[in-house]
This record gives structure tokens, sequence and C-alpha cells, in this order.
């Protein structure tokens, strides 16, 4: 029974080497047993890979653009420039007597810019503050219309969706007007600082001889008895301590004259028509 069972398994084992590989059975082999020699087996060519046929490279373009660039430019044929004519002697300038001064510390320390600025500030701030409260209406409409979603039918979803975009879209267009406004108002306000400064200034220069006034940023070095910065200050203060600003609300071009607001835009006057008759009254009647 025993023998059987070894023979079953020397067959097994013998079946399981005949179908390993070539390779695999001739490196079986028992520890401790010389390895027998393997008969040279003859190496097969190695096939070469196929390389891909590489395409010509394209011309380089940018050897040619320094070609073309490398070259000089082309020389165009040009008119003669004219012979000038000497002009008569004029009158020498006189000598510059120079003047500096600082617009921004003028501005900054005058009261009717200070009035601008205060009452701008104020108008920006109202509006901001409308702007505010006008978002917390539309998040509750919003909330609103969510809630009621369930209880509404499609049309009068939309609807109410309707009503909430167009109340959007009128508000910003207000608020922009608004700003619009403000912003017109501060420039008209703005426009008379800077009229009557430049006069400031030529009245300061003029008491002083000065024929020649600078900006203060354009000097690199300069001596105290050059500035007029402050000289022109209390001028200014003292001719004009405000200025008029529009109505809050009001465009600037609605409080000037009509022939300067609106002449070239002015509609042309429709034809004159004859007066309608007054309808004739109801003759009375006898009691």
């Amino acid at each position: 029974m025993i023998r059987s069972r070894l023979r079953v398994a020397a067959f097994a084992a013998a079946g399981f080497l005949l179908s390993l590989p070539a390779a695999q059975a001739q490196d079986f082999f028992v520890p401790s047993q010389q390895r027998p020699a393997q008969p040279a087996r003859p190496t097969a060519p190695r096939s070469q890979p196929v390389q891909p046929r590489q395409a010509a490279p394209a011309p380089d373009d940018s050897q040619g653009q320094q070609a073309a660039d490398d070259q000089p430019p082309m020389q165009f044929a040009m008119p003669p420039v004219p012979e000038l004519p000497a002009l008569p002697k004029g009158t020498n300038p006189p000598t510059a007597i120079i003047g500096v001064i600082g617009v921004p510390d003028v501005m900054r320390a005058s009261t009717a810019a200070q009035q601008i600025d205060r009452v701008i500030g104020e108008r920006r701030e109202k509006v901001n503050q409308d702007a505010q409260k006008e978002q917390a209406a539309w998040r509750e409409m919003q909330q609103a219309l969510g809630a009621q979603r369930t209880t509404m039918s499609p049309d009068q979803i939309r609807a109410k969706e309707r009503e909430l975009q167009d109340r959007i879209t009128s508000a910003q267009r207000l608020f922009r007007e608004r700003n619009r406004v403000i912003q017109e108002s501060a420039q008209v306000a703005l426009n008379q600082i800077q009229a009557t400064l430049i006069a400031v200034i030529r009245q300061v220069a003029e008491s002083r001889n000065m024929n020649l006034v600078l900006h203060r940023q354009q000097v690199a070095l300069n001596v105290n008895e050059f500035d007029i910065t402050d000289a022109v200050t209390e001028q200014l203060n003292r001719i004009l301590p405000s200025v008029t600003i529009p109505a809050d609300g009001v465009a600037p071009t609605a409080q000037l004259p009509v022939t300067l607001a609106t002449t070239a835009a002015a509609p042309a006057p429709a034809p004159a028509r004859a007066p309608t008759p007054a309808p004739a009254p109801a003759p009375a009647t006898k009691k």
C-alpha cells in the first residue's frame, strides 16, 4: 500500500518536471551534488528594434528673423529741410524771480476745501446707509419668498421673483444716479477753489515781484524765502472762506441758467398752435 502511494507520488513528480519549461528543467538540481555541465546553446541573433523615421527638421524661422534684424534699415529719400529765414530780434525775457508753492498743503488748510470734504462726506455716508437698508429689505423679501414657495403656484413665484428683480434694478439705478450727482457737486465746488486759487497765487507772486512759480514737488532744493504756501493759504481763506455747494440730490446742471445748462441740446420749439377755444357755458335752464 505504501509502495503504491510512493509510486504514484513519483509519477506525479515526474509529470510535474516534464511540464516545466526547458530552462527551468535544466536549472533544477539536487543540492550537495555537482551541477552537470550545460551544453552551449547557440544564441539567436538579437533583432534590432525598428527606429521610427524622423521627419526632417523644419527650417528655423528665428535665424531668418535674426538675419533680417541684422540688416541695416532701409533708407528712404527725404525731402531736404527748407532754409529757415532768421527771425527779427525780440525783447529779452526778464530775469527769473522764482517762487515755490505746495498746492496740497494749501488745499488741506483751506477752510472752503474742509467744508467740501465735510458736506460731501456726509452725503456719501447717507447714501451708504440707505444702500444698506435697501439690501436688508432685499434679503427679507428673498427669505419670505423662500418660505412661501410651497404655498404659491409657479406663476405666483415667477411674479414675486420678477418684482424683486425689478426693485433691485431700480434701486441700483437710483444709487448710481445719487453718486453721480454727489460727484458732480463736489467737482463744481472744487472748481470754485481752483479758479480763486490761481488768482491768489498770481496776486501773492506779483506782490513779491515773482514771475515764475513752481510746484514744490518739482524742486529738489529751495530756501524758505522762495516758498509762498503760507501766504497763499492765508489770502485764500480771507477771500474764499466757503463755497457754494449744490443742494443735496439736485444735479448741478439743474441749478445753472437755462442758457448755460442745455442750450445746444435743447429740442427745437414746437410750432405754435391756435389756442383752443374755451367750451361755451351750458345754457341756463328755466325753473
